[in-house]
């Protein structure tokens, strides 16, 4: 039970909280500026919806898992993660971003490196460790011709 609550769509949900009550209940006079914030946040958040559309979609193509902690049928190597091994958890950073700057919370820009750190030590690495030991030579080679994150 314990490990289907922890799932990264949770993790950003509180980050998005600990952002949006930093940016109501402590604003400390900062700003970013908001024309050119909410235009980039905006954008960030498309752009990420996109990524994490077209990775969900690779996904059911080769039919393995979306899940993190479930075991792989494939390693998916096509489509966005060509470019990206994660780029489902590249948007969840993005989404994170792209709200932070819209929402003129300053403050939490240090969540940012906070959050992917987090996912990547309670995510990544493990989804790492089962595709190694399930495809080694295939992964290997993956992680040659394609970075972790962009």
């Amino acid at each position: 039970m314990l490990k289907w609550l922890d799932l990264p769509p949770l993790w950003l949900v509180a980050f998005l909280l600990l952002a949006r009550t930093q940016a109501k209940l402590a604003p400390m006079g900062l700003s970013f500026g908001m024309r050119w914030a909410d235009a980039l946040g905006v954008m960030l958040i498309g752009v990420a919806t996109v990524l994490a559309i077209a990775a969900i979609i690779e996904f059911r193509r080769h039919r393995t898992t979306v899940i993190p902690h479930m075991q792989p049928s494939e390693l998916v190597s096509s489509g966005v993660f060509a470019r990206s091994r994660n780029p489902i958890y590249l948007a969840d950073v993005l989404i994170l971003t792209g709200f932070i700057l819209i929402w003129d919370a300053v403050v939490s820009v240090m969540l940012i490196p906070v959050f992917a750190m987090l996912i990547q030590k309670r995510f990544i690495l493990a989804e790492e460790m089962r595709l190694k030991q399930a495809f080694p030579e295939a992964f290997e080679e993956y992680c040659r011709a394609t970075r972790r994150w962009i």
